[in-house]
Protein backbone atom coordinates (compact mmCIF):
# COMPACT_ATOMS: atom_id res chain seq x y z
CA UNK A 1 0.00 0.00 0.00
CA UNK A 2 1.29 3.49 -0.88
CA UNK A 3 0.77 6.94 0.58
CA UNK A 4 -2.58 8.46 -0.51
CA UNK A 5 -2.32 11.57 -2.69
CA UNK A 6 -5.02 14.05 -3.75
CA UNK A 7 -5.28 15.79 -7.13
CA UNK A 8 -7.95 17.22 -9.41
CA UNK A 9 -7.51 18.46 -13.00
CA UNK A 10 -9.49 21.56 -11.95
CA UNK A 11 -6.55 22.61 -9.74
CA UNK A 12 -5.31 24.44 -12.85
CA UNK A 13 -7.22 27.26 -14.54
CA UNK A 14 -6.04 29.81 -17.12
CA UNK A 15 -4.57 33.09 -15.90
CA UNK A 16 -3.61 36.13 -18.01
CA UNK A 17 -0.27 35.93 -19.81
CA UNK A 18 2.59 36.99 -17.54
CA UNK A 19 0.65 36.65 -14.26
CA UNK A 20 3.13 35.97 -11.45
CA UNK A 21 1.12 33.22 -9.77
CA UNK A 22 2.60 29.92 -11.09
CA UNK A 23 -0.71 28.18 -11.81
CA UNK A 24 0.73 25.43 -14.10
CA UNK A 25 2.77 23.99 -11.23
CA UNK A 26 -0.19 21.97 -9.91
CA UNK A 27 -0.62 19.96 -13.10
CA UNK A 28 3.17 19.75 -13.54
CA UNK A 29 3.51 18.33 -10.03
CA UNK A 30 0.98 15.60 -10.73
CA UNK A 31 2.74 14.75 -14.01
CA UNK A 32 6.21 14.75 -12.39
CA UNK A 33 5.16 12.41 -9.59
CA UNK A 34 3.91 9.95 -12.20
CA UNK A 35 6.87 10.40 -14.58
CA UNK A 36 9.45 9.86 -11.81
CA UNK A 37 7.44 6.91 -10.47
CA UNK A 38 7.11 8.58 -7.10
CA UNK A 39 3.43 7.78 -7.44
CA UNK A 40 1.12 5.46 -9.38
CA UNK A 41 -2.24 6.64 -10.76
CA UNK A 42 -3.99 4.36 -8.25
CA UNK A 43 -2.64 6.45 -5.35
CA UNK A 44 -4.53 9.56 -6.40
CA UNK A 45 -7.89 10.42 -4.90
CA UNK A 46 -10.27 12.86 -6.58
CA UNK A 47 -11.73 15.52 -4.29
CA UNK A 48 -15.23 16.93 -4.52
CA UNK A 49 -16.34 20.53 -4.21
CA UNK A 50 -17.45 21.07 -0.59
CA UNK A 51 -20.76 22.58 0.41
CA UNK A 52 -20.91 26.32 1.06
CA UNK A 53 -22.02 25.42 4.59
CA UNK A 54 -18.63 23.82 5.17
CA UNK A 55 -16.79 26.85 3.80
CA UNK A 56 -18.95 29.03 6.05
CA UNK A 57 -17.63 27.22 9.12
CA UNK A 58 -14.70 29.65 8.67
CA UNK A 59 -15.79 32.39 6.25
CA UNK A 60 -18.65 34.87 6.52
CA UNK A 61 -21.62 33.90 4.31
CA UNK A 62 -21.70 37.32 2.64
CA UNK A 63 -18.03 37.00 1.62
CA UNK A 64 -18.51 33.45 0.33
CA UNK A 65 -21.55 34.52 -1.66
CA UNK A 66 -19.91 37.64 -3.09
CA UNK A 67 -16.82 35.74 -4.17
CA UNK A 68 -18.69 32.81 -5.67
CA UNK A 69 -21.10 35.10 -7.55
CA UNK A 70 -18.38 37.48 -8.75
CA UNK A 71 -19.81 40.52 -6.95
CA UNK A 72 -16.85 41.19 -4.68
CA UNK A 73 -15.88 44.86 -4.78
CA UNK A 74 -12.80 45.73 -6.90
CA UNK A 75 -10.60 46.64 -3.91
CA UNK A 76 -11.26 43.30 -2.22
CA UNK A 77 -10.66 41.54 -5.52
CA UNK A 78 -7.29 43.31 -5.99
CA UNK A 79 -6.23 42.27 -2.49
CA UNK A 80 -6.60 38.63 -3.53
CA UNK A 81 -4.38 39.18 -6.57
CA UNK A 82 -6.08 36.67 -8.88
CA UNK A 83 -8.53 37.74 -11.61
CA UNK A 84 -12.03 36.44 -10.90
CA UNK A 85 -13.60 33.82 -13.16
CA UNK A 86 -16.17 31.05 -12.69
CA UNK A 87 -13.35 28.54 -13.31
CA UNK A 88 -11.28 30.08 -10.51
CA UNK A 89 -14.28 29.90 -8.14
CA UNK A 90 -14.59 26.20 -8.90
CA UNK A 91 -10.82 25.69 -8.56
CA UNK A 92 -10.80 27.47 -5.19
CA UNK A 93 -13.60 25.30 -3.83
CA UNK A 94 -12.26 22.04 -5.25
CA UNK A 95 -8.84 22.75 -3.67
CA UNK A 96 -10.57 23.22 -0.29
CA UNK A 97 -12.28 19.88 -0.88
CA UNK A 98 -8.85 18.44 -1.61
CA UNK A 99 -7.50 19.45 1.77
CA UNK A 100 -10.60 18.12 3.56
CA UNK A 101 -10.14 14.79 1.76
CA UNK A 102 -6.40 14.81 2.53
CA UNK A 103 -7.15 15.29 6.22
CA UNK A 104 -9.63 12.39 6.23
CA UNK A 105 -7.13 10.13 4.44
CA UNK A 106 -4.40 11.09 6.90
CA UNK A 107 -6.59 9.94 9.78
CA UNK A 108 -7.08 6.60 8.02
CA UNK A 109 -3.51 6.05 6.82
CA UNK A 110 -1.17 8.17 8.96
CA UNK A 111 0.02 10.43 6.12
CA UNK A 112 -1.72 11.92 3.09
CA UNK A 113 -0.66 14.69 0.71
CA UNK A 114 -2.61 17.16 -1.35
CA UNK A 115 -1.05 18.53 -4.55
CA UNK A 116 -2.44 22.01 -3.79
CA UNK A 117 -3.57 23.91 -0.68
CA UNK A 118 -2.00 26.10 1.95
CA UNK A 119 -4.08 29.26 1.41
CA UNK A 120 -3.16 30.68 4.80
CA UNK A 121 -3.60 34.41 4.04
CA UNK A 122 -7.40 34.09 3.73
CA UNK A 123 -9.35 35.71 6.59
CA UNK A 124 -13.02 35.11 7.48
CA UNK A 125 -14.25 38.16 5.56
CA UNK A 126 -11.64 38.68 2.84
CA UNK A 127 -8.91 37.08 0.77
CA UNK A 128 -5.29 38.18 0.45
CA UNK A 129 -2.00 37.17 -1.15
CA UNK A 130 -3.45 34.73 -3.73
CA UNK A 131 -5.56 33.11 -0.97
CA UNK A 132 -9.36 33.15 -1.23
CA UNK A 133 -10.72 30.54 1.20
CA UNK A 134 -8.50 29.13 3.98
CA UNK A 135 -8.39 25.42 3.16
CA UNK A 136 -6.46 24.36 6.29
CA UNK A 137 -8.84 26.19 8.63
CA UNK A 138 -11.90 24.79 6.84
CA UNK A 139 -10.50 21.24 6.94
CA UNK A 140 -9.85 21.55 10.68
CA UNK A 141 -13.38 22.86 11.33
CA UNK A 142 -15.05 20.23 9.10
CA UNK A 143 -13.24 17.32 10.76
CA UNK A 144 -14.11 18.69 14.18
CA UNK A 145 -17.77 19.07 13.19
CA UNK A 146 -17.83 15.51 11.86
CA UNK A 147 -16.48 14.30 15.20
CA UNK A 148 -13.33 12.86 13.62
CA UNK A 149 -10.90 15.02 15.63
CA UNK A 150 -10.94 17.29 18.64
CA UNK A 151 -7.45 18.82 18.81
CA UNK A 152 -5.63 20.00 15.65
CA UNK A 153 -2.10 21.36 15.23
CA UNK A 154 -1.34 23.47 12.15
CA UNK A 155 2.38 23.47 11.33
CA UNK A 156 3.00 26.27 8.84
CA UNK A 157 6.49 26.32 7.34
CA UNK A 158 5.65 28.53 4.37
CA UNK A 159 8.12 31.44 4.29
CA UNK A 160 5.25 33.88 4.95
CA UNK A 161 3.40 33.99 8.27
CA UNK A 162 0.07 32.16 8.27
CA UNK A 163 -1.72 35.35 9.29
CA UNK A 164 -5.23 34.36 8.23
CA UNK A 165 -5.02 31.03 10.04
CA UNK A 166 -3.65 32.73 13.17
CA UNK A 167 -6.54 35.21 13.16
CA UNK A 168 -9.22 32.55 12.61
CA UNK A 169 -8.11 30.46 15.59
CA UNK A 170 -6.88 33.23 17.90
CA UNK A 171 -9.53 32.48 20.53
CA UNK A 172 -9.85 28.74 19.90
CA UNK A 173 -7.71 26.42 22.01
CA UNK A 174 -8.83 23.37 19.99
CA UNK A 175 -6.64 24.43 17.01
CA UNK A 176 -3.02 25.33 17.79
CA UNK A 177 -1.28 27.46 15.14
CA UNK A 178 2.51 27.28 14.70
CA UNK A 179 4.15 29.49 12.07
CA UNK A 180 7.90 29.54 11.36
CA UNK A 181 8.51 32.24 8.76
CA UNK A 182 10.86 34.95 7.52
CA UNK A 183 10.37 37.96 9.77
CA UNK A 184 10.97 40.67 7.15
CA UNK A 185 8.47 39.51 4.55
CA UNK A 186 4.78 39.59 3.57
CA UNK A 187 2.45 40.15 5.35
CA UNK A 188 3.61 43.53 6.61
CA UNK A 189 1.26 43.31 9.59
CA UNK A 190 1.67 39.99 11.38
CA UNK A 191 -1.04 38.33 13.45
CA UNK A 192 -0.50 36.39 16.68
CA UNK A 193 -0.20 32.65 16.15
CA UNK A 194 -0.18 30.38 19.19
CA UNK A 195 3.53 30.06 18.44
CA UNK A 196 5.41 32.30 16.01
CA UNK A 197 9.06 31.71 15.18
CA UNK A 198 10.28 34.64 13.04
CA UNK A 199 13.51 33.90 11.17
CA UNK A 200 16.22 36.32 9.96
CA UNK A 201 16.78 36.79 6.22
CA UNK A 202 19.24 34.42 4.57
CA UNK A 203 18.96 31.53 7.05
CA UNK A 204 20.45 28.32 5.60
CA UNK A 205 19.65 24.62 5.89
CA UNK A 206 21.32 23.52 9.13
CA UNK A 207 20.28 26.49 11.24
CA UNK A 208 16.72 26.27 9.91
CA UNK A 209 16.41 22.56 10.68
CA UNK A 210 17.95 22.97 14.14
CA UNK A 211 15.45 25.75 14.87
CA UNK A 212 12.56 23.53 13.76
CA UNK A 213 13.84 20.68 15.92
CA UNK A 214 13.96 23.00 18.92
CA UNK A 215 10.18 23.47 18.71
CA UNK A 216 8.30 20.69 16.89
CA UNK A 217 8.85 17.61 19.12
CA UNK A 218 7.94 19.53 22.29
CA UNK A 219 4.94 21.08 20.53
CA UNK A 220 3.55 17.67 19.61
CA UNK A 221 4.01 16.48 23.21
CA UNK A 222 2.33 19.60 24.56
CA UNK A 223 -0.61 19.90 22.12
CA UNK A 224 -1.23 16.14 21.67
CA UNK A 225 -3.07 16.70 18.38
CA UNK A 226 -5.45 14.19 16.84
CA UNK A 227 -4.25 15.56 13.49
CA UNK A 228 -1.40 17.71 12.21
CA UNK A 229 -2.06 19.83 9.12
CA UNK A 230 1.29 20.66 7.56
CA UNK A 231 1.83 23.58 5.16
CA UNK A 232 5.01 22.60 3.31
CA UNK A 233 5.60 25.83 1.40
CA UNK A 234 8.80 25.70 -0.64
CA UNK A 235 9.27 29.48 -0.71
CA UNK A 236 12.03 29.32 1.95
CA UNK A 237 14.21 28.11 -0.97
CA UNK A 238 17.15 30.32 -1.92
CA UNK A 239 15.85 30.49 -5.51
CA UNK A 240 12.37 31.69 -4.59
CA UNK A 241 11.29 35.12 -5.83
CA UNK A 242 9.31 35.94 -2.69
CA UNK A 243 11.25 34.06 -0.02
CA UNK A 244 14.34 35.76 1.50
CA UNK A 245 15.58 32.54 3.16
CA UNK A 246 18.33 30.32 1.73
CA UNK A 247 17.30 26.67 1.91
CA UNK A 248 18.54 24.26 -0.77
CA UNK A 249 16.64 21.36 -2.37
CA UNK A 250 18.45 19.07 0.07
CA UNK A 251 17.42 21.26 2.98
CA UNK A 252 13.77 21.16 1.90
CA UNK A 253 13.85 17.38 1.60
CA UNK A 254 15.46 17.09 5.04
CA UNK A 255 12.75 19.39 6.41
CA UNK A 256 9.96 17.21 5.00
CA UNK A 257 11.58 14.05 6.37
CA UNK A 258 12.04 15.74 9.75
CA UNK A 259 8.44 16.94 10.02
CA UNK A 260 6.89 13.67 8.88
CA UNK A 261 9.08 11.34 10.95
CA UNK A 262 8.69 13.52 14.06
CA UNK A 263 4.89 13.48 13.73
CA UNK A 264 4.57 9.78 13.04
CA UNK A 265 7.05 8.83 15.75
CA UNK A 266 4.70 10.52 18.22
CA UNK A 267 1.66 8.81 16.70
CA UNK A 268 0.26 11.98 15.08
CA UNK A 269 -1.36 11.63 11.63
CA UNK A 270 -0.26 14.38 9.25
CA UNK A 271 -2.17 15.91 6.34
CA UNK A 272 0.16 17.79 3.98
CA UNK A 273 -0.52 20.71 1.64
CA UNK A 274 2.06 22.21 -0.70
CA UNK A 275 1.86 25.91 0.21
CA UNK A 276 3.70 28.69 -1.57
CA UNK A 277 6.49 28.57 -4.13
CA UNK A 278 7.32 31.23 -6.70
CA UNK A 279 9.98 30.97 -9.39
CA UNK A 280 10.45 31.70 -13.09
CA UNK A 281 11.87 28.20 -13.57
CA UNK A 282 8.67 26.17 -13.31
CA UNK A 283 10.29 22.72 -13.64
CA UNK A 284 12.69 23.54 -10.78
CA UNK A 285 9.80 24.85 -8.69
CA UNK A 286 7.71 21.77 -9.40
CA UNK A 287 10.59 19.53 -8.33
CA UNK A 288 10.84 21.43 -5.03
CA UNK A 289 7.15 20.80 -4.36
CA UNK A 290 7.60 17.11 -5.22
CA UNK A 291 10.12 16.73 -2.38
CA UNK A 292 7.16 16.62 0.03
CA UNK A 293 5.60 13.68 -1.79
CA UNK A 294 8.97 11.91 -2.17
CA UNK A 295 9.58 12.22 1.56
CA UNK A 296 6.02 11.15 2.39
CA UNK A 297 6.43 8.06 0.23
CA UNK A 298 9.63 7.06 2.05
CA UNK A 299 8.29 7.75 5.53
CA UNK A 300 4.98 6.02 4.80
CA UNK A 301 6.70 2.84 3.61
CA UNK A 302 8.95 2.82 6.70
CA UNK A 303 6.10 3.22 9.18
CA UNK A 304 3.78 0.79 7.40
CA UNK A 305 6.37 -2.01 7.36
Amino acid sequence: MDVPLVYHPDYVVPLPEGHRFPMPKFRMLYELLLADEVAHPSQFHLPERPSEAWIELVHLPEYVRAYCEGTLDPKAQRRIGLPWSPALVNRTCVAVGGTILTAKLALECGIACNTAGGTHHAFPSYGSGFCIFNDMAIAARVLQQLGLVQQVLIVDLDVHQGDGTAWIFQDDSSVFTFSMHCEVNFPGTKQQSDLDVPLPEGMEDDEYLQTLDAYLPDLLSHVKPDLVIYDAGVDPHLGDRLGKLSLTDTGLFRREMQVLTTCLAQGCPVACVIGGGYAEDLPALTYRHSLLHRAASEVYRYYRC
